[in-house]
């Protein structure tokens, strides 16, 4: 899809980025010591923690990803929503007050607080590193594919743009900056989606199609033992047949130009009917020509049901209407598929009414009942337990509870971030489900969603929620850089090889792996242009729930934990889990190998976690010391008056 960029939306988004970047400044004088670089001091008051946790963990997976996914594929996407949300219950309850106590400024503190363990530094340490970079490819997947409609840049700009920021935002003044930007976006994130949610419950649903909507055609065809024989419109001249997803598929040439048409029915005669195709993606606007002007309305309904009656628009309704309404109504939704077509491979979009109640429960993407299999059942339970156990294990997360006081602190500003986070997942179902009917997607991209919605409400409000996206992009990624920073200054050179360094020392080395952890950042988020933010952040879930979550419980909970058994955890937790992504169908289908893929899931939580489990415990059987008297579990610990 081509946009055009908007003087509005630039002037805003400046404004947000000079905000973000005087914010960092500001606090650069005053970050003088590694506790203030790291964790920005401990004094961060429990309210303002708790919205920048959930600025830090409402980032491009939830806002554009999560939105994205729903306007494609209805409850399906919500679901990662109410996956994201469990795991706080986990953090609340089993790791908030016990990591505060244990830890100083990283994940490895904690899970080293009784040992002092080479070995748990050096795998905490990478395993900090990894989980970061492996959540920060998402991020930047999200900012390119917003530069692009907002600024009018293509993708890598956008992408290397937030490097920049980024960088020059954690290399100043690290986590106290960081927190209020996450502060900061958080709260504009909630206030600007709850007002592109009251708008489109407010604009309901309607048959009447958009300004720019394009009529889709259909032509007759004469079809014989399957195959198009001839077609009505003496302009189009047949170029090829194909199948795909059960379906034929009709390339049809037009003067030098090639369009391509779904096989179906109309009042049981064969019709070919026009698919908006991306060929060639740099020349389209949703599927015509930029010259053209034509939009095609992506997504709306065919069919409106309210209160029994069929209508041609509802006017306002309440959010529960709202929702029944979909369901009761057909929408049409557009399916991708991928045609071999000689040596080239075409990505083809086709129409496809859907009922709402098909769209309002799973299904339509997690094959879980009808159409299921033993697989596809396994890789979204694979999905869920990753997403449950993930939140409490990401570093960027972890490190958030060393910015406040005390362990009290660290529980109540959780409770906070439930309340704003689960707030916000609710919103997404609104606004994923408003961009389904409201014919604004993107076919190349779903992570889109969100901002092509608040775009048919205003330029202004579309300005302001790219801007606010941005910036969510912008606090997250900083909050892994400073992860990443302390993984590699505080864990791996000064705690595992020893390289002592005064609080100057550290905070520089920070910055330095600051900055070289930002680049590869940027690498990485151009190779992975145009896949599912939301996808990709469940992998990062189910690495870091591998390779961390294991040794976090056992430490808590089981008195025979060793250091050992800790340390091979995360090494076998964090290998086998990368492994199995690297070799999973969704990663063969980037490789150009659909169909081969030697791990038959996606998700690979499922198998990598148990496995990182039973090391543990395999391994501190075998290295149990041998008479020393059995320390408590960590759990157990008392508190004092002041954390309770």
């Amino acid at each position: 899809m081509i946009y055009n960029a908007s003087p509005l939306a630039i002037g805003i988004f400046v404004v947000f980025v000079l905000l973000v970047l005087g914010i960092s400044f500001y606090f650069a004088g005053r970050t003088k010591s590694a506790s203030g670089y790291f964790a920005a001091g401990g004094k961060i008051h429990w309210g303002v923690n708790g919205i920048a946790f959930a600025g830090d963990y409402l980032s491009a997976a939830s806002f554009l990803g999560i939105c994205g996914m729903i306007a494609v594929d209805g409850y399906d996407g919500f679901l990662y929503s109410i996956g994201y949300l469990a795991g706080w219950i986990v953090a609340l309850f089993v790791v908030a007050e016990p990591l505060k106590r244990l830890g100083k400024y990283t994940l490895s503190d904690a899970l080293d607080a009784k040992f002092n363990s080479k070995g748990i530094q050096l795998m905490a340490g990478i395993s900090a590193l990894i989980v970061s970079i492996c959540y920060l490819i998402p991020q930047m997947v999200g900012a390119g594919a917003l530069v692009t409609p907002l600024l009018g840049l293509p993708h890598w700009i956008g992408v290397a743009m937030v490097g920049g920021i980024v960088i020059t935002i954690v290399a100043t003044a690290g986590m106290a900056s960081t927190t209020y930007v996450q502060f900061l976006k958080g709260g504009l994130l909630i206030i600007f989606s709850t007002i592109v949610t009251v708008l489109v419950v407010r604009n309901g649903l309607s048959l009447k199609p958009s300004e720019t909507y394009h009529d889709f055609q259909a032509i007759s065809a004469v079809v014989e033992a399957g195959e198009v024989v001839e077609i009505s419109n003496p302009d189009y001249s047949i170029a090829g047949q194909y199948e795909a997803n059960g379906m034929q598929f009709v390339k049809l040439e037009q003067d030098g130009v090639f369009t391509w048409w779904s096989l179906g029915e109309i009042d049981g005669q064969p019709v070919l009917n026009e698919a908006p195709s991306a060929i060639p993606a740099d020349k389209i606007y949703n599927g015509e020509p930029q010259a053209d002007g034509a939009f095609y309305q992506v997504g709306h309904p065919s069919r409106i049901i309210l209160d029994g009656k069929e209508v041609a628009s509802t006017g306002p309704l309440g959010p529960f209407k709202f929702l029944a309404t979909v369901q009761n109504s057909d929408i049409v939704r557009f399916t991708k598929v991928t045609i071999n077509d000689g040596d080239d491979k075409v990505s083809v979009w086709y129409q496809n009414v859907t009922p709402g109640e098909q769209i309002m429960r799973p299904g339509l993407h997690f094959k879980v009942a009808e159409g299921s299999t033993w697989i596809s059942k396994l890789d979204f339970s694979s999905l869920m337990l990753a997403l449950f156990f993930g939140t409490s294990a990401l570093p960027h997360i972890l490190i958030r509870y060393y910015t406040v006081p005390s362990q009290r602190d660290a529980r109540k500003s959780t409770i906070v971030a439930i309340a704003a986070i689960g707030f916000f997942y609710i919103l997404t179902l609104f606004m994923g489900l408003g961009a389904m009917v409201n014919g604004v997607l993107d076919l190349e991209s779903s992570n889109m969603s969100a901002p092509l919605l608040a775009q048919t409400f205003g330029t202004a409000l579309f300005a302001f929620i790219s801007a606010i996206a941005f910036a969510t992009v912008l606090g997250t990624v900083s909050g892994l850089i400073v992860a990443a920073s302390g993984a590699v200054a505080h864990d791996l050179m000064d705690n595992f090889f020893g390289i002592k360094m005064e609080e100057k020392g550290k905070v520089r080395a920070g910055k330095i792996a600051a900055i070289v952890v930002g680049g590869i950042a940027i690498i990485l988020g151009m190779l992975f242009k145009g896949m599912n933010v939301s996808f990709l952040v469940g992998l990062a879930f189910a690495v870091a729930a591998s390779a961390n979550l294991p040794a976090i419980l056992m430490l808590l909970f089981w008195k025979k934990t060793t250091a050992k058994g800790i340390a091979a955890s995360i090494l076998v937790g964090m290998i086998s889990a990368l492994m199995l992504i690297l070799l999973s169908p969704a990663m063969f289908e980037r490789y150009g190998l659909p169909g081969s893929a030697v791990f038959p899931l996606d998700n690979p939580g499922i198998v990598s976690i148990p496995l990182s489990f039973v090391t543990l415990i395999v391994v501190s059987l075998l290295t149990q010391p041998e008479a020393t008297e059995e320390a408590p579990p960590i759990v157990e610990a008392s508190m004092t008056a002041a954390d309770r």
